[in-house]
């Protein structure tokens, strides 16, 4: 399999119709992926509105490695928009709570790996999305909704956020190690 400790990315890499083709195919499965997790988390039971368990962020991880910067903020949109038609909160404070801890999280994993696959594995990634996601949403939380009282949530949202970060990230490296489809994926996203 390929890594991507070893693969530097081409700024030059010549944009091919074949190239735009695979990145917006790419980006419609990871889309369809989201909004197929969105789903299945919106099944699960939850004792507060906002209170999602991430799984919808796998894809997103997924894409840490594939896509530049403005590809990965479109992904980034059509989860968050997608999450909220299919919850049906798009104009509702969930919505809220969801962009903007959806919005740091990405931006936040996408800088890490960024830093380097060598030195922050998903889990490392998984796991700080995932608390930054929940401590925007508590951010949220204590000002627009429970003021004080939201510091009584918080050890088991930020919990629970730590164990799907790690869970995620566990199932990204495995995932990526194992996989042929991300293994040429990669191999043409660094391409020259």
């Amino acid at each position: 399999m390929i890594s991507t400790e070893s693969l530097t990315p081409q700024p030059g890499k010549a944009v091919t119709p074949q190239n735009r083709l695979a990145d917006r195919r790419t980006v419609a499965l990871l889309g369809a992926f989201c909004l197929f997790l969105s789903t299945i988390e919106y099944m699960i039971p939850k004792p507060l509105p906002f209170m999602r368990i991430g799984i919808a962020n796998l894809p997103l991880m997924l894409a840490l490695d594939i896509f530049p910067l403005p590809t990965f903020v479109l992904l980034v949109g059509i989860k968050i928009l997608g999450q909220a038609l299919i919850t049906g909160t798009l104009f509702s404070y969930i919505f809220l709570f969801s962009l903007a801890g959806t919005a740091l999280s990405a931006a936040a994993m996408y800088a890490l790996r960024r830093l380097g696959a060598r030195r922050i594995s998903f889990v490392g990634v998984g796991t700080a999305g995932a608390l930054i996601s929940n401590l925007t949403q508590l951010a949220l939380a204590w000002i627009f909704i429970f003021g004080r009282s939201a510091r009584y949530i918080a050890p088991p949202f930020l919990a629970m956020g730590l164990i799907t970060g790690v869970a995620l990230g566990l199932f990204c490296e495995y995932f990526t190690v194992r996989s042929q489809w991300y293994a040429a994926r990669i191999k043409r996203s660094y391409e020259p």
